[in-house]
């Protein structure tokens, strides 16, 4: 049997195939990374309209009484903020507070919780969970049930409209909402990967051919693009969206990189607050920044060497050519010393180093979407 072989599909994958996908292995999945091309799907989403399969992510189910607080004591964020139709992104950590996955809560019902994971880590994130599960809290994995589609650009909300010809509103930034097509319940989000506006569907799994068909059927009026994960990569670089097992891992914690605002250090115990705890009040000592490269040279990549005055000082985490900036950018673990904005670096990429300068995040700025 052959490598390919053994990749898991989503219900997706011929149609990505029929389509003329480039299809690769994308940690254990047949992935589409592009149809006409990375830059043209970037500018698509950027400019007007795309779709992505994200079938292969996992869909985790608690439900209780005790819900809320058994995942407070395993997330970063506080659920217990959250109203019914409404999510956060929030972190499931180790022990020492390194991150085992980067992920969204949306609060379904009144005790009920659905989690949208990293397609790599849903077997990891189920039982690291289910080995601290709560009595009384039912929990279970739903992945294989449902596919997932994000439709992200300028023109979604048109489409959006188009889709459901009005019996829908659109739910706001950071909620869900649970519709009926066809007798069947599908969950519509409004949280995205790339900066743009947009929506994400979760349908039962024997519906994704016919949701995709439709949504590419629909927004043909808006010039929609069906996209792979290359341009979903270069498009949340851009903005400075951490990429789990590149810019996350069990060795960096959420306040090295950067994203505290999304961790709750004041409610009771949760699993790797203490280390949390302790970097809050010592200060970190590298810290994840975005970097733009300033002179002509090939794109940075993942796990090129950062010199600063002729010493290593770090790897790059992620790296790409930026269509929208026309120029190489990545992020990296800097020591906090050298992390700060304007400060100069260089980029070693096939044995020559090349200038680079730290930047705000995000990299590329979008204007903000209607409510």
């Amino acid at each position: 049997m052959s490598a390919a072989n053994t990749l898991k599909q989503t219900p997706l994958h011929a149609e990505h195939v029929r389509l003329g996908a480039k299809m690769v292995d994308f940690g254990g999945w047949s992935m589409p990374v592009q149809y006409t091309g990375i830059i043209d799907e970037h500018h698509a989403v950027r400019g007007k309209l795309g779709v992505f399969d994200i079938s292969h992510m996992g869909q985790l189910f608690a439900e209780g009484a005790d819900a809320a607080a058994w995942l407070n004591g395993l997330l970063t964020n506080n659920v217990d903020r959250l109203g019914v139709g409404e999510c956060q992104y929030t972190f499931l950590l180790n022990e020492n507070g390194g991150v085992i996955d980067d992920l969204i809560v949306y609060r379904i019902a009144d005790t009920r919780y659905l989690m949208v994971v990293n397609a790599s880590k849903i077997d990891e994130d189920f039982a690291w969970m289910h080995g601290h599960l709560a009595e009384g809290v039912t929990f279970e994995n739903h992945s294989d049930r449902y596919a997932g589609l994000a439709v992200q650009g300028p023109r979604s909300a048109q489409l959006f409209d188009a889709f459901f010809s009005g019996k829908y509103s659109r739910p706001a930034r950071n909620e869900i909402l649970a519709v009926q097509v066809d007798g069947l319940t599908y969950y519509i989000a409004r949280t995205g990967y790339t900066g743009e506006d947009g929506f994400e569907v979760f349908c039962p799994a024997e519906r994704a051919v016919k949701s995709w068909t439709d949504i590419l059927g629909k927004g043909a009026e808006f010039d929609i693009k069906p996209c792979g994960l290359g341009a979903r990569d270069t498009l949340r670089l851009e903005m400075c969206y951490p990429l789990n097992g590149s810019d996350l891992a069990h060795d960096t914690t959420p306040l090295e990189a950067g994203l505290s605002i999304f961790v709750d250090l004041g409610k009771p115990e949760f699993i790797g607050r203490q280390k949390l705890s302790e970097q809050k009040q010592n200060g970190v000592t590298r810290r994840l920044v975005p970097f733009k490269m300033t002179g002509a040279c090939p794109p940075p990549r993942s796990h090129y060497a950062v010199f600063k005055d002729g010493r290593k000082i770090a790897e790059t985490t992620s790296g790409s050519l930026s269509p929208t900036l026309k120029a190489g950018i990545g992020m990296a673990y800097i020591p906090t010393e050298f992390a700060r904005i304007n400060e100069q670096i260089e980029i070693e990429i096939r044995g020559r180093r090349f200038p680079a300068v730290i930047e705000k995040k995000p990299l590329h700025r979008v204007n903000p979407p209607a409510n």
